[in-house]
């Protein structure tokens, strides 16, 4: 039997920056104008959409408005893709309650955020496109919190084992709710480089040479960089931790916004030079700094990773676990601070950097999850526990197999209806 689907947009790597014009910014409010204009063009596509026997239609997380064109065409069932967890997935599901009964912003709140089969989460760590409610961005997200409930089914990039509590919420059936499947952890695995004669990452060969286990891997993902004062005790908090590291160095974010090296980094100076003076020399034996970008998913697979300091985007979270690779969060923006959260106070696969930043502290989160006794080998019990989980799942017969299939299984009726 064929089914024939409308897809959503094609997955875009964390890995690599995507060129300006699939995507202008992680927030929101840019993000907007280029989905409505996807939305006009889905409601001109009505008529192949009523000349095609179509069973589904899916949208991402941004497209909802969409639903409206598939209904138009006799489309009979509509699904959301959520490339996040289930934690954010259960806040925009109850942001327009949230709206109504919550005086004031998320950030000025005394008590954290308690949402159904989610860790608290403290105001200031919600999602930062929502902490400021007279922005567009605010009552856009309040819009497709509303519109997320018109879904048949919501499909979402995390699996059971990772988020049980939350699962089992989401798994109970609701009035004016959809029904939620985790299918993931959906990552990249094709890491080589486009050209089949590319020659392989220096930083790979470097890792050959260090032993099991020993490196910790810094990368702040795509768009992530830090205020040079930052950069700073980054540094000296890794010299201090007396670990082996690979730091994928970008320029400071002293200027604009800290997602703002998204589209100019490479025509900025070298970020080495805004490293403490000396350093380079100092941690030349230990240490490899690579400028801008390395092949993160062929770093996290390589034997010597031992740990990952990361800015907790969900994507290069998932790519973490699959490896097995235990992490210090050090969130940045968009919705990674509620990630930190759930990673290292709920699933314990993470040691979350204090707010603060200080060298010592630092230092101390990467040697306790790279070698404590304490917190740290619980985390990395934990973190391999997951990645048992998240493999097994993807199997056949596994968890996300089988959410997938159940979903499959419902066109049937659909395409003879």
């Amino acid at each position: 039997m064929h089914h024939k689907l409308i897809k959503p947009h094609p997955y875009i790597s964390p890995t690599k920056p995507p060129p300006p014009c699939q995507i202008r910014s992680s927030h929101p409010r840019r993000i907007c104008p280029s989905r409505e204009r996807d939305t006009q063009r889905s409601a001109g596509a009505g008529e192949t959409m009523e000349t095609t026997r179509l069973v589904a239609y899916f949208a991402d997380l941004f497209g909802a408005d969409s639903f409206d064109a598939a209904v138009a065409a006799g489309v009979p069932r509509r699904y959301l893709f959520f490339p996040g967890n289930l934690q954010g997935l259960t806040l925009i599901l109850h942001l327009p309650e949230l709206d109504v009964s919550m005086p004031g912003e998320f950030r000025d709140l005394a008590e954290p955020v308690r949402l159904p089969g989610c860790v608290p989460i403290p105001g200031a760590d919600i999602l930062s496109p929502l902490q400021d409610k007279s922005s567009p961005s605010y009552r856009w997200m309040v819009h497709h919190g509303a519109r997320y409930r018109e879904a048949d089914a919501i499909l979402v990039n995390s699996f059971d084992v990772l988020e049980p509590d939350a699962a089992k919420v989401l798994g109970r059936p609701e009035p004016g709710r959809p029904p939620v499947y985790s299918i993931g952890p959906i990552i990249r695995t094709d890491a080589a480089p486009v050209a089949t004669d590319a020659p392989r990452a220096a930083c790979l060969d470097w890792l050959d040479r260090q032993p099991p286990k020993s490196v910790i891997f810094v990368s702040f993902g795509s768009g992530g960089s830090l205020p040079t004062e930052q950069m700073h005790e980054l540094a000296l908090g890794l010299e201090l931790s007396g670990q082996r590291f690979l730091w994928v160095v970008r320029s400071p974010s002293d200027e604009g916004a800290v997602n703002a090296n998204y589209y100019d980094a490479e025509s900025k100076k070298d970020p080495l030079a805004y490293l403490p003076a000396g350093f380079v020399e100092r941690t030349k034996g230990v240490g490899l700094l690579v400028p801008s970008w390395a092949p993160q998913t062929e770093v996290l697979a390589h034997d010597a990773t031992g740990c990952f300091l990361v800015h907790c985007g969900w994507n290069s979270v998932l790519e973490s676990l699959v490896h097995g690779v235990p992490m210090v969060a050090w969130p940045l923006f968009a919705e990674q601070r509620q990630n930190a959260v759930m990673l290292s106070q709920g699933v314990g696969a993470a040691v979350r950097v204090p707010a603060t930043k200080k060298k010592e502290e630092i230092a101390a989160a990467v040697r306790e999850v790279m070698a404590g006794p304490g917190k740290g080998a619980e985390v990395r019990a934990k973190v391999a526990t997951l990645q048992k989980a998240a493999i097994e799942g993807l199997l056949e017969g596994g968890a996300a197999m089988a959410a997938l299939d159940e979903v499959a299984s419902k066109w049937t009726g659909a395409e003879h209806a």
